[in-house]
C-alpha cells in the first residue's frame, strides 16, 4: 500500500512539474526571448528557419516589406520572405485565406469587403497607405487649361472629373471632395477611366478637366506640364485608409512566434521609411531599394513624389475603414455583413510596438 502511495505521489510530482514547465514554456516563448542581448536587438531569431510568403506587386506602399529585407531585419529573426505576384486580389485573397499566402496588401474596395462578407477568412493587421496631411500621394489634379478657372473646390462644378473605379477608396475620396465642395453628382461630369497613365494623356488633351491621381504620375505629370496639383485630399478626408496589411489565419493564430517576428521586422523597415522621407535621415540608402523594388527607377524624382504614408507603429484610420465600409454597402455593393471585430486582429502589431517600443 505504501509502495502504490509513492508511485502514484512521485507521479503526481512529475506530472505537475511537466504541466509547469510546458506553461512557462507556452507563457514565456515570446517574453523570455525579448533582450538586447540577441543579435536582432529584442526577439532572439527562431531555432529553424521560416518562409513567409508576401502577395506584393512592387507597390510603394510594400516599403517596409522591401527595406526589411534589404537591411536584413528579416534575416535576424531567421525569416525568409519571398515575394507572390498575383494577376488580381479576386485570386490573392482565397491564397491568403488558405494559408497559400502568409501575407498580403488590401485596398479598401467593395470587393474586398464581400469576399470577407461571403466568408473568405483574412485578418486586417496593420496600416500599408494613407494620405500624408498637406502631401497627399493619391489627391486631386487639373489640367493646366483649368488653372485660371478652378481656384476652390466649389468650382469643380460642370468639370469632367476621372476615377479609376467605382464602390473602391477612389470613389469615396472623390464623393468625399463632392460633399466638401458643397457639390452633388448631379453638378459634375464623372469620367470613369481604369488607367492612371491614360489620364495624362486625358487631361492634357482636355477630354478631361480634372482627375484623382497617384504618385509617381502626378509628380511626373507636373514635370512634363500636363496638369498641376490642387489641393490636398487631407482637405476633406484626413484619415482615409487606402490600404492595409492582411495576414492569414493561421499565420496569425498557429505561427505566432513567426508572425510576431515579422511584424517586428516590417516596422523596422516602415521606421526607416520614415527615418528617410519625414527626418531625412539615411534617404538615399532607402531611395536606393525603392527604385530596386518598385517601377520609379529614377532616385531624383524620389526626392520630388510625395511618398505614401506608412504609421511606424502600424496604426490604422479603424473608424474610417468602417465608414468606407457602410458608404458602399449603402450602395449596394455589398452583400452581406463584415464582423469586423473578428476581421480586425492588431494584437501582434501591438505586441511588437510594445517589445520595439513606440516610435519617437
Amino acid at each position: 500500500m505504501k509502495k502504490r502511495w509513492f508511485i502514484l505521489f512521485a507521479s503526481t510530482i512529475l506530472l505537475l512539474g511537466a504541466c509547469s514547465s510546458k506553461e512557462k514554456e507556452s507563457s514565456g516563448s515570446i517574453d523570455d526571448q525579448v533582450s538586447k542581448d540577441n543579435p536582432s536587438g529584442d526577439l532572439a531569431p527562431l531555432d529553424k528557419k521560416a518562409k513567409v510568403i508576401i502577395a506584393e506587386d512592387g507597390a510603394a506602399s510594400g516599403a517596409g516589406f522591401y527595406i526589411a529585407k534589404e537591411k536584413g531585419y528579416f534575416e535576424d529573426y531567421n525569416i525568409e520572405v519571398e515575394f507572390a505576384q498575383f494577376a488580381n486580389s479576386d485570386e490573392m485573397l482565397p491564397a491568403l485565406a488558405s494559408g497559400d499566402v502568409d501575407i498580403a496588401g488590401g485596398v479598401s474596395t467593395a470587393s474586398f469587403f464581400n469576399a470577407i462578407a461571403q466568408g473568405i477568412d483574412v485578418k486586417i493587421i496593420a496600416d500599408k497607405g494613407h494620405n500624408v496631411p498637406g502631401k497627399s500621394y493619391f489627391t486631386f489634379v487639373i489640367g493646366n487649361h483649368m488653372k485660371d478657372v478652378i481656384k476652390e473646390y466649389k468650382d469643380f462644378e460642370g468639370k469632367r472629373i476621372a476615377v479609376s473605379s467605382k464602390n473602391s477608396i477612389d470613389e469615396y475620396i472623390y464623393l468625399e471632395m463632392l460633399k466638401h465642395a458643397g457639390l452633388t453628382q448631379e453638378d459634375v461630369e464623372f469620367v470613369l477611366l481604369g488607367d492612371f497613365g491614360s489620364m495624362l494623356g486625358a487631361i492634357e488633351n482636355g477630354s478631361i478637366d480634372a482627375a484623382l491621381q497617384i504618385e509617381p504620375l502626378i509628380t511626373q505629370g507636373i514635370e512634363n506640364g500636363f496638369h498641376e496639383r490642387f489641393g490636398d485630399a487631407t482637405d476633406y478626408a484626413p484619415e482615409s485608409q487606402i490600404a492595409m496589411v492582411l495576414g492569414s489565419p493561421q499565420f496569425m493564430s498557429e505561427e505566432q512566434d513567426v508572425s510576431l517576428r515579422f511584424m517586428a521586422a516590417y516596422l523596422k523597415g516602415v521606421r526607416d521609411y520614415n527615418d528617410a522621407f519625414i527626418k531625412g535621415e539615411g534617404k538615399a540608402e532607402i531611395i536606393e531599394i525603392m527604385t530596386k523594388h518598385t517601377s520609379l527607377k529614377d532616385p531624383a524624382l524620389w526626392e520630388k513624389v510625395f511618398v505614401t504614408g506608412l504609421d511606424p507603429d502600424g496604426k490604422m484610420f479603424l473608424d474610417d475603414v468602417v465608414k468606407q465600409y457602410d458608404a458602399y454597402k449603402e450602395n449596394g455593393a455589398i452583400s452581406g455583413d463584415v464582423d469586423f471585430d473578428k476581421a480586425v486582429d492588431t494584437s501582434i502589431t501591438e505586441k511588437a510596438v510594445e517589445i520595439l517600443g513606440e516610435y519617437k
